[in-house]
């Protein structure tokens, strides 16, 4: 990170921890030295503009704002974009520190992030699409959709379904990458069996990103529709939402930079791959080969607004105006097919995250971002947290920061008053 960017940043964060107190001793420690007058006006024009900014949404900060503020410095966050939905409604939309550090940019609420894991949940609602179309089956053998053999070697009569896969039930692990189909296919890559685990199919549960590169080809074998275009023609497109798998497509401008947290240095990395474009690969694109270019277990750019109307969506048993899938397609879902992890297809029912209360959602890390979507079908509320960069602590199975978040959002929003 540069040394002016590292000075912003701390100036940028003495103006809030202070609500607009201003003093010359603000300014101290920017080099004029060697800087041009022309450059030294535009930094000094960008900061007052920036302070401008901080100075008048501090003074609309009520509890909400000031405890999200002092999560994110205990959490050494560096943005985060949250919606919370409350009878199906979004009831509030606020973002918070930077989207980039090394230009300066404040996060605003039509910021897009790469919101990583979440992604499998609009996986999971295109196979539901097709199962309902009559053009799949949760326990069809994946062997005879993918054209190569998809089996456990230890258990070569076991069949792997798509409702296993879906479950992370399948025994099948990450130890040969999935970036690329090839990991798995017996035809392709020499130690195809290492992507097996020790037990049946069906047997045992492992949380394996390659389930979803091979559903994501699955659905364009079915649908004869790129994985991409599949989901914002079926999924995007009818809930009116901005995002998407297919980085081309979309606003750069609006893309969060992610940050990796070095703890040896305690300095934020900026990780371009985040939003890697891949224009060899989709030049030559194969239909249910080259799939996992979209990344369809991690690769959803999305803003917290839109992912919070997704949300509602799953939330309503797939519906919000427009029904994406059928209820009984929503309810299955959202329904533990493995006891201790509560995973069921995509979306994962805890009582962890909110400490007594059952939620269903899912979370995601990558690239040093953490996300979560999670809520309530009975009492109809739901909150989406985003942040572009945090402290990697864990507390009770999630990030740390995103679950205080959540906790707060839901004491400040969604808590009765007067509650417990």
């Amino acid at each position: 990170m540069r040394a002016e960017s590292r000075r912003e940043i701390f100036l940028m964060e003495n103006v809030c921890s202070v609500k607009g107190t201003i003093s010359f001793n603000t300014f101290k420690g920017i080099k004029i030295n060697g800087m041009g007058q022309s450059e030294l006006f535009k930094q000094v024009i960008s900061f007052l503009f920036l302070l401008v900014v901080v100075v008048s949404l501090e003074a609309q900060d009520g509890p909400t704002e000031a405890g999200i503020r002092q999560l994110m410095q205990e959490g050494k966050a560096v943005g985060v974009s949250v919606a919370v939905v409350k009878k199906g409604k979004l009831i509030y939309n606020r973002s918070f520190g930077m989207k980039s550090i090394e230009d300066n940019q404040p996060m605003t609420n039509d910021c897009i992030f790469r919101i990583a894991s979440i992604s499998k949940s609009f996986s999971a609602t295109s196979i539901m699409q097709l199962v309902e179309a009559g053009k799949l089956s949760l326990d069809m053998d994946v062997s005879d959709i993918l054209g190569f053999r998809v089996r456990n070697p230890k258990y070569p009569e076991a069949v792997i379904t798509l409702r296993l896969m879906m479950s992370h039930l399948s025994s099948i692990n990450d130890s040969q990458g999935y970036f690329t189909l090839d990991a798995i296919n017996p035809d392709k890559n020499p130690d195809w069996a290492k992507c097996y685990n020790a037990y049946a199919p069906g047997k045992g549960y492992q949380y394996c990103n390659l389930n979803y590169n091979m559903l994501g080809a699955v659905i364009e074998k079915v649908s004869g529709e790129r994985f991409d275009r599949y989901v914002k023609k079926k999924v995007l497109d009818p809930l009116g939402l901005y995002g998407g798998y297919y980085v081309e497509e979309l606003d750069k401008s609006k893309f969060a930079t992610l940050y990796a947290y070095d703890s040896a240095s305690a300095k934020f990395i900026a990780s371009p791959g985040a939003y890697q474009q891949r224009a060899e690969v989709i030049a030559a694109y194969k239909m249910g080969e080259s799939t996992p270019v979209f990344s369809p277990t991690g690769g959803m750019k999305i803003s917290a607004e839109d992912l919070a109307k997704y949300m509602v969506m799953h939330m309503r048993y797939g519906k919000n105006g427009k029904r994406i899938i059928s209820k009984k397609s929503a309810k299955a879902m959202q329904t533990p097919l493995s006891d201790d992890e509560g995973y069921g297809l995509a979306l994962e029912v805890t009582e962890k995250m909110i400490p007594g209360m059952k939620l269903i959602g899912h979370t995601g890390v990558a690239y040093g971002l953490y996300s979560a979507m999670f809520f309530d079908p009975q009492e109809q509320f739901g909150i989406v947290v985003i942040t572009n960069g945090c402290d990697p602590q864990y507390d009770n199975g999630y990030n740390a920061f995103i679950r205080k978040m959540v906790n707060h959002l839901y004491k400040e929003k969604i808590r009765p008053s007067g509650a417990l």
